[in-house]
Order: structure tokens, then C-alpha cells, then sequence
């Protein structure tokens, strides 16, 4: 399997969990509630923090595809 193949699968998982855990958060979870040691807003945060990873993931296989293209990899 090639590096960007991986990434690019590495970067959709990330964008579904991100999704998840902020639907999840938003839907089900009580304000004020802390459930094993998360409040709503740490979910919210981590949420963000694992779309953003797989915008920046996204990224750098998109970069890593026209190295690839261009025969630059080392």
C-alpha cells in the first residue's frame, strides 16, 4: 500500500471520528455532566482537534501524491 493511500485513509478516520465526537457531544451530552472525565466542552475541543488533524493530514497527501507524481520521493 503506498504512503498516500494510507494517509489518505489515516485523515478520512480522523474526519469521521471528529464528526462523531462532536455530533455526540452536541445530541447526547448534558451540559455540566462529567462523564468519564470529559465535560461537554473537552469533547467539543477534542473534536476540533481531530478535524483539524485531519485537514492537516488531508494536506500533506496531497503534497506527498504530486511528489509522488513527479518522482520526488526519496
Amino acid at each position: 500500500m503506498k504512503l498516500s493511500k494510507l494517509l489518505h485513509v489515516v485523515s478520512v478516520a480522523m474526519g469521521f471520528i471528529g464528526m462523531a465526537m462532536s455530533a455526540i457531544a452536541v445530541l447526547f451530552w448534558p451540559a455540566g455532566v462529567v462523564w468519564f472525565g470529559l465535560t461537554r466542552e473537552v469533547m467539543l475541543l477534542c473534536s476540533i482537534t481531530s478535524l483539524l488533524a485531519a485537514i492537516w493530514i488531508q494536506i500533506a497527501t496531497i503534497h506527498h501524491m504530486m511528489l509522488e507524481r513527479k518522482g520526488g520521493i526519496l
